[in-house]
């Protein structure tokens, strides 16, 4: 039920104190504390909560329940990873990480939903932990890499400002559209950078405080006419996707009940302060970049300045709200 914490129990740490972990059959005991945690449908429940901090444990117990309700992004009934594979291939972002992440690697993904995106990427000979706080998220994640043997993947509850790893334990750390439901979206991406390795990268996505503009007007118009005119989103006046997964899509993008949102300043800001260079961006910080479909995305490319970032966010106003308005960075960490 273990075997994917076993192989890599060098990395593993205890939530609370850090400590050493032991992994018994259907339990994992700390050396030092002796906590002791268990586990659930062969995920390990290794969630510890803030402490001494009431507003935050608030915050976090209240998008954990959300999100045990409405799991995001959800799975079409009989999908396998086939059709993982072609519905990522469509998409230009997972294709080019597919494409450039080299195989067998430990690689993490922070806040990992259904993982939709970690069996994706497991399948193809990588060593993926995916971790998430939301148990019933990660079941389906779960099932769907049990139903397809996908055995280099696991899944596990986790606090993303308590770390179950040693720092400095991935090559390569992905975190899309987390940080932005948390308390302290800053907080969150320190904790989750001292995971990264030397020259390693960071992958962030966020909400954009401008591109975002288009779905808060949306959301607006759901509030005040009780959810009608849903044809306003073109995801869920498309035909290439079915209800389950257009409920999930409604759920998190208009009824969310943690949201914020940064500019593509502030998160390089982030990077400069946490010892990261930017490398790649979605869209292209730098105004008038086009994507190519060659793009290098873990070699350095222009970060734009103040004026480059103004007009690339405009543009997002315009043409980005099929995506909620999400941009993502990549970093690497300096050595």
């Amino acid at each position: 039920m273990l075997d994917h914490m076993r192989e890599h129990s060098d990395i593993f740490i205890c939530p609370a104190c850090k400590g050493s972990l032991e992994i018994a059959v259907d339990s994992i005991i700390c050396l030092k504390c002796h906590n002791s945690y268990e586990v659930e449908d062969g995920i390990p429940l290794l969630f510890w909560p803030h402490e001494g901090d009431d507003s935050r444990e608030h915050i976090t117990k209240t998008v954990k329940a959300f999100y045990e309700k409405t799991p995001f992004p959800n799975y079409e009934e009989n999908e396998n990873i086939g059709n993982l594979v072609q519905k990522a291939q469509e998409s230009f972002f997972p294709r080019l990480l597919n494409e450039q992440i080299p195989f067998n690697i430990r690689m993490l993904e922070v806040g990992c939903g259904t993982g939709q995106l970690s069996n994706f990427l497991g399948a193809a000979h990588r060593n993926v932990f995916g971790a998430d706080l939301c148990l019933n998220s990660l079941k389906l994640g779960q099932k769907f890499k049990e139903k397809n043997d996908l055995k280099r993947v696991g899944f596990y509850q986790m606090n993303l400002f308590r770390p179950i790893f040693k720092e400095e334990s991935f090559p390569l750390v992905i975190c899309n559209g987390v940080l932005m439901t948390t308390t302290d979206p800053y907080g969150g991406f320190k904790s989750i950078s001292k995971l990264v390795k030397d020259g390693g990268y960071i992958v962030i996505g966020l909400y954009n405080t401008y591109g975002r503009l288009i779905t808060d007007i949306r959301r607006i118009i759901f509030r005040i006419s009780g959810d009608h005119f849903k044809f306003l989103d073109p995801r869920l006046r498309g035909h290439d996707r079915g209800e389950a997964k257009k409920e999930a899509w409604f759920a998190d993008q208009y009824k969310h009940p943690r949201e914020l949102k940064h500019t593509m300043g502030e998160l390089l800001k982030w990077f400069d302060e946490t010892g990261f260079e930017f490398v790649y961006g979605v869209p292209n910080p730098k105004a008038f970049s086009t994507f190519k479909l060659n793009d290098t995305i873990f070699k350095k490319h222009p970060r734009g300045n103040w004026l480059d970032h103004f007009i690339t966010q405009l543009h997002m106003v315009l043409t980005g709200s099929k995506e909620g308005g999400f941009f993502t960075m990549v970093g690497k960490k300096r050595k």
